[in-house]
């Protein structure tokens, strides 16, 4: 009788305990991110090489402090994917990571299969808005936009131990 008893008990705190987890990573962690109106979404310039700001509207963003590449945001806007390509830099070898399913704007698998299809392009935000992290900006034929952060070649070599090449900026 007393195995019964460990053994549901068992069974109620591990579930009790996932369901604890599962809150934490889906809802705790996330903050909505408050528009400025400005400078929300950034594409940087071919020439200046510097970020800039876009007309957007609709913006919408979730953020989390528990990791470097929680961010997520979405937008539509009124400029074409012909003078985006003229003035902005593309990014190469983005791919847009899953958002919480309750944030409904980011579809990660749409957003991937319309820059696959060429419906969508992709665009180099702000390059290591932190250390070996570029935030990425995909903007589709429709006008709808998608913001996400990705890790960068430095950043991949900084956090598996790899050395750092001379291409990489110096770490504070």
């Amino acid at each position: 009788m007393s195995g019964k008893v460990i053994g549901i008990g068992i069974v109620l705190v591990s579930l009790i305990f996932g369901a604890v987890v599962y809150y934490t990573q889906v809802y705790y962690y996330y903050e909505p991110v408050q528009a400025t109106g400005r400078d929300d979404v950034l594409l940087t310039n071919m020439v200046t090489d510097a970020p800039e700001a876009i007309l957007y509207d609709n913006f919408e963003a979730i953020d989390a402090d528990s990791s470097p590449i929680r961010y997520r945001a979405c937008f539509t806007t009124t400029l074409s994917l012909a003078m985006l390509t003229e003035t902005y830099e593309p990014y190469e070898g983005a791919e847009p990571r899953n958002a919480p399913a309750w944030f409904t704007c980011f579809d990660a698998e749409a957003i991937a299969e319309d820059i696959e299809a060429g419906r969508a392009l992709v665009f180099a935000g702000q390059r290591n808005i932190e250390y070996g992290i570029d935030r990425v900006v995909a903007i589709a034929e429709d006008g709808h936009g998608y913001v996400w952060e990705e890790i960068n070649e430095c950043g991949d070599k900084a956090y598996d131990g790899t050395p750092l090449g001379e291409d990489c900026p110096v770490k504070d």
